[in-house]
């Protein structure tokens, strides 16, 4: 009887989570959509949801090993932290500063967080969930968690699914968006690229005066910044290569995995099965689709004011999706002009949507924590 115990105990909703399990790995390794977060996700959804499961404290029983690694690396924000680290190590942020202007349009990407936070306190989430559910549109997963655990712990599963769902299909939903909101001629103005070195000093202060901004403006994200800025350090510096590309490498996986596989703690049934659940989902689109939007209607106001008009889609790389959102963008400007380049704009905007997203996350904090 008590080989079967599981399967006279098990109930539907937990047979559902164990479905959705299955898909977030399908997702992840046939379609390749954010494979290093959501496979190890997907099982750890599949593990934690069979009763009485040795992988999560259940009561009177020991401590469960993914409990264990929730307080370790979540609780205390160092995983997602972790991972900062190593996207800072991966970027180059030479595109933006060659273009600093491109911070604007990074800035004016994040409206969507601001709109779906309003829209979800209509639907009467409290102040702290509505924020938490608004930073989806960060297009930053480690932001969304980063944020989520501070502010609604309770949400961070489907907040974590929906965070690296949309980024991974950020060529389906942003293409639609920005043609929403541009004509095929608009799509095909051209941008006259003057190549501009940068200095390796200016490489270097950078990621340091970005930090020294930060801490005045938004304390709160100094952890987000720093942590970002300090791996773009380690690339930049020229001294420690190795460091950078562990940080890029060995670093990024490692931490990945715990960090996909820990956060199933919060995806057992009794926690996502709710119809708080299927609104995050939605309102994570609703986040997602307004940056772009947003970007783009930005970039058509400063074209009122230019001679030389920008290609507002620059506004819709904005952004924090990197690279994914650049090349979208380029993509669609091909389409509409096969002479048309804008990779490089796009590519700016890109990278200063990074910078933006970890400040907007902190301003989340510092307003609503």
């Amino acid at each position: 009887m008590d080989f079967f115990q599981g399967f006279m105990t098990i109930s539907a909703g937990q047979v559902t989570m164990m479905v959705i399990g299955g898909i977030l790995i399908y997702l992840g390794i046939v379609k390749e959509y954010e494979p290093t977060l959501l496979v190890p996700m997907g099982l750890g959804a599949i593990l934690v949801n069979f009763p009485n499961s040795g992988l999560i404290t259940q009561p009177g029983g020991p401590v469960g090993v993914l409990n264990i690694l929730f307080e370790a690396g979540i609780e205390t924000e160092l995983f997602p932290l972790l991972i900062f680290i190593g996207i800072g190590a991966m970027i180059d942020f030479g595109p933006l500063l060659q273009n600093p202007s491109m911070l604007l349009y990074g800035a004016a990407a994040q409206f969507g967080i601001f709109f779906t936070v309003v829209v979800a306190v209509l639907f009467n989430f409290p102040i702290a969930e509505a924020a938490t559910i608004g930073i989806i549109g960060a297009a930053d997963g480690p932001t969304s968690i980063f944020v989520a655990n501070k502010l609604a712990p309770q949400l961070l599963g489907p907040i974590t699914v929906a965070a690296y769902s949309y980024m991974a299909l950020v060529p389906i939903i942003q293409p639609a968006a920005i043609k929403l909101v541009t004509t095929k001629k608009e799509r095909a103005i051209k941008m006259t690229y003057k190549a501009s070195g940068v200095s390796k000093r200016t490489k270097i202060l950078f990621p340091i005066i970005i930090s020294i901004v930060a801490g005045f403006i938004s304390p709160v994200s100094l952890p987000l910044v720093g942590f970002l800025m300090f791996g773009n350090l380690l690339r930049e510096c020229g001294v420690l290569e190795r460091l950078s590309l562990t940080a890029q490498n060995e670093l990024v996986n490692i931490v990945s995995i715990l960090l996909g596989f820990t956060i199933a703690l919060k995806m057992t049934a009794d926690q996502f099965l709710t119809w708080q659940t299927l609104l995050i989902i939605a309102f994570g689109l609703v986040a997602f689709i307004m940056d772009t939007i947003g970007g783009v209607l930005f970039a058509k106001f400063i074209n009122i004011f230019r001679k030389e008009k920008i290609n507002p889609m620059i506004g819709g790389a904005g952004i924090s999706a990197f690279p994914m959102s650049a090349r979208v963008v380029q993509k669609l400007a091909t389409e509409a002009d096969p002479q048309n380049f804008v990779l490089n704009y796009s590519i700016g905007a890109n990278v200063s949507g990074q910078i933006a997203s970890v400040i907007a996350g902190g301003m989340i904090l510092m307003f609503f924590a």
